[in-house]
């Protein structure tokens, strides 16, 4: 079994993969095949689903084609396939070459790419001494010439991040048609659908590049002077390209890119009314073509970075979308046995004759069990008429210390001789602080030695079902999913509640 193009495509040790996948003991299976890609960083989850929910899945999941473990990678109307070598399948041939088993998974991002914190005020502050270095040591031309270029890079900014979804009001305000209810409509045609692709960039991308480079070299007049009238004069091409597709491709005016051509169209007569043509200077020369490399490879990576920020937005939410399916949550809480527990009614709280009831099995020296009471306590608050709950804390007499079987007993005073709400509080409080002394007060005059037996005999039951790590939910006597994290009840706590058949 072959899939080169796989493993390339995950960007995996061939070797070590090849070496894992070979020894595991249940090799060459599904569950081997995923525990080897779970060992090389690659988290993933297995379902066996059925074909009908095939168009609910992520773009790019692991499926078998063909006998062979394969991604498969959404591509219009066309799947990608990449195993021993890549091809391309429509959606029926897709379907009848594949095994019903689908496997999800997600990259391990090595850096988490988040905008620089603070970044906007930096560019104004950068903005604001460029203006006051201009005013001050230029001539009232050359400073306008330098504002209009800010003015540039702030627009060509601002179009630059709406492109990846980022919503601009300044853009909105100049686009908006007043005339009709619609907005941003020929904007969006002219500027997000905008075909033009110059190393990867659009249109809008190299307006940045111009103006930034414009904005520097304008910081140097008037020894500048000569490089910036010559990409002044070379911004008329730009004009016409931009008037001839408004005007007879698109059959509509965008007034952000009416606004930009009226800015490169009065730098164009500030330069030639007022700037004198001096002589050729390599020095500054070989220096602009230096500064724009610099500006163009760092919008280069920017949108490279961003548009692969994007596709991992939208894949993810598509996965989200598929993992929240109520239906395939259901089947996988009906998979395993059903466990049905003799005590429900030691530390139960909520309406104990509700159809559904939420059992966590949790230990009060437990760090993980924290978040698990506090999404039980909050479903409580929500549906505290609806919703059974009980706590089942290990207790065995054989292995607790006398602090441990003190608190224990604590708890179960406060239970037994306050109300359910007093005792979801002593919980609450134990967790967020581990006082001893505090859940002592609490327990107050009640707070003899209590008869600890349930909870040895629940302790027993959780054993007797394998149930040995905590924080573990059990929902109607079956174990919560391991494919789904605990935060995710609240997705499907609604339907639990409406479904009769469960």
């Amino acid at each position: 079994m072959t899939f080169d193009k796989l493993i390339s495509y995950l960007k995996l040790d061939k070797q070590e993969f090849l070496f894992q996948f070979n020894s595991h003991p249940n090799y060459p299976s599904a569950l081997a095949f995923s525990d080897t890609l779970n060992f090389m960083g690659v988290r993933n989850d297995a379902y066996e689903l059925d074909k009908e929910y095939w168009d609910e899945l992520p773009e790019e999941f692991i499926a078998i084609v063909e006998n062979s473990f394969s991604l498969v990678k959404k591509s219009g109307n066309s799947y990608m396939i990449y195993s021993d070598k890549t091809k391309v399948l429509n959606k029926e041939e897709l379907h009848r070459q594949s095994s019903d088993f689908v496997l999800l998974f997600e990259k391990d991002e090595k850096s988490d790419h988040k905008p620089v914190v603070g970044f906007k005020p930096f560019l104004y502050t950068v903005f604001v001494i460029m203006l006051i270095y201009s005013a001050f040591y230029l001539t009232w031309y050359e400073a306008a010439f330098n504002l209009l270029s800010l003015i540039g890079v702030y627009i060509s900014l601002e179009i630059f991040n709406q492109k990846f979804g980022n919503v601009s009001t300044v853009i909105g305000s100049i686009c908006r048609d007043t005339s009709a209810q619609q907005n941003l409509n020929s904007c969006d045609k002219i500027i997000i659908q905008d075909k033009t692709s110059f190393f990867g960039l659009k249109f809008s991308d190299l307006s940045l590049i111009y103006f930034a480079g414009i904005a520097v070299l304008g910081l140097f007049l008037p020894a500048t002077a000569f490089i910036i009238k010559g990409f002044t004069l070379a911004s008329v091409m730009a004009i016409g390209y931009s008037l001839y597709i408004q005007a007879f491709v698109e059959k509509m005016f965008c007034r952000i890119c009416l606004l930009i051509i009226a800015i490169l169209a009065v730098q164009l007569l500030i330069c030639f009314r007022f700037f004198e043509s001096l002589i050729f200077n390599t020095a500054v020369f070989l220096l602009t073509i230096i500064l724009w490399l610099i500006a163009f490879s760092t919008v280069l990576s920017l949108n490279h970075l961003l548009e692969e920020k994007e596709s991992f937005k939208k894949s993810n939410a598509k996965n989200l979308r598929f993992k929240r399916n109520y239906e395939l949550f259901k089947r996988e809480l009906l998979d395993k046995e059903r466990i049905d527990f003799q005590d429900n009614h030691t530390f139960s709280l909520g309406n104990k004759e509700a159809r559904l009831h939420i059992a966590v099995i949790s230990n009060p020296y437990c760090g993980f069990c924290k978040g698990a009471h506090d999404i039980l306590e909050g479903i409580l608050k929500k549906y505290p008429d609806e919703v059974s709950v009980q706590i089942r804390f290990n207790y065995s007499p054989e292995r607790a210390d006398e602090k441990y079987t003190s608190l224990i007993s604590n708890f179960m005073s406060i239970y037994k001789n306050k109300s359910g709400k007093d005792f979801l509080n002593a919980i609450d409080d134990w967790f967020e602080n581990k006082n001893e002394d505090k859940i002592s007060q609490l327990a107050g005059t009640y707070s003899a030695q209590e008869d600890l037996g349930p909870l040895v005999r629940i302790t027993q039951e959780n054993s007797n079902a394998g149930l040995n790590f905590t924080p573990v939910f059990i929902i109607n006597g079956y174990l919560f999913p391991e494919k789904y994290d605990r935060e995710d009840i609240w997705y499907f706590i609604d339907e639990l509640l409406e479904d009769e058949e469960f």
